[in-house]
């Protein structure tokens, strides 16, 4: 392999660990743009020692550099990569929600189905579960506008009439690597065919950018999904519930086909071994898309 291929994937792999991104996402978002280890690990209830090993990772890279003060040792984001972390980072955390704004907008959409009570309610409880650890969330107005809206879609679909459309859900932990993958296969295989909905039961903030290249490599596009936590919503309207190393996290409904797909888990591994793992969820999306929409 290239050496500067090399170089690259493992600096990717650096950033794309969940607690590393969510530590410059904290650096970034302060008003001061630094942080001392004692304050992040609070904010990530996380021990020192831990945010220290993650901060000397951060450091060996250049992603982070270090700024004395007295005996103090304050960590800021590398005026030469902010930039590029930035980008990899997503928008910054904004300004709370319009939370009016965005029930009228649902209360509309979804008129003569849901009262706008029901759709208040939805959207505030988005909110909380979006809102995670008090961790800044990027996009959090249009996310939980997103959020909100596929749960009352499901809610929708699961008290209705049923129609011949399957749709899978599928749960890994993060909803940033394995559950992203393979849904981002089957929407590509299937189109309208099947319905695909993702969930986390310990969601990070971002899908990892390994994920994304390694779909793209394949010539599946990413569609701008993002993690979401599990909802019993998202288990009602599904026919089939795929969990990959979430456990028992998944509620069990009857009328719902549960398979667990016994996956290594991407998380800080380079491209060249997301592939591998990519290879073996499409084969196994395949197998399941032949099931659900044989052929005539």
């Amino acid at each position: 392999m290239d050496p500067a291929l090399e170089v690259e994937q493992r600096r990717l792999a650096v950033l794309a660990d969940p607690t590393r991104s969510r530590i410059l996402r904290l650096i970034r978002d302060r008003a001061d743009q630094r942080a001392l280890v004692g304050e992040l690990a609070g904010a990530l209830e996380l021990t020192q020692p831990t945010v220290s090993h993650h901060m000397k990772s951060l450091l060996a890279e250049g992603f982070v550099v270090r700024e004395p003060e007295g005996r103090r040792v304050w960590y800021a984001i590398s005026p030469d990569e902010y930039d590029r972390v930035s980008a990899f980072l997503g928008g910054s955390a904004s300004a709370d929600p319009d939370v009016d704004r965005i029930v009228d907008d649902l209360a509309l959409r979804f008129r003569g189905v849901f009262a706008a009570e029901t759709v208040r309610s939805i959207v505030a409880d988005s909110l909380e579960l979006l809102r995670r650890d008090g961790a800044a969330t990027p996009y959090l107005a249009s996310r939980t506008a997103a959020f909100a809206s596929s749960r009352l879609d499901a809610l929708a679909r699961a008290a209705g009439e049923p129609d011949d459309t399957p749709e899978v859900l599928f749960v890994c932990v993060q909803n940033a690597g394995r559950s992203q993958l393979a849904a981002g296969i089957l929407r590509h295989l299937a189109g309208d065919r099947v319905r695909v909905a993702t969930a986390g039961s310990e969601p990070a903030t971002e899908v990892r950018s390994t994920i994304v290249a390694a779909l793209d490599e394949i010539g599946v596009p990413a569609t701008g999904d993002f993690p979401k936590p599990l909802t019993d919503e998202a288990v009602q309207a599904a026919s089939v519930v795929i969990t990959m190393g979430c456990g028992d996290a998944c509620p069990v409904l009857p009328g719902r086909r549960y398979l667990d797909w016994a996956l290594d888990d991407p998380a800080g591994l380079p491209l060249s071994e997301v592939r591998g793992i990519r290879d073996e969820i499409a084969r196994r999306v395949r197998d399941l898309y032949a099931e659900l929409v044989p052929t005539a």
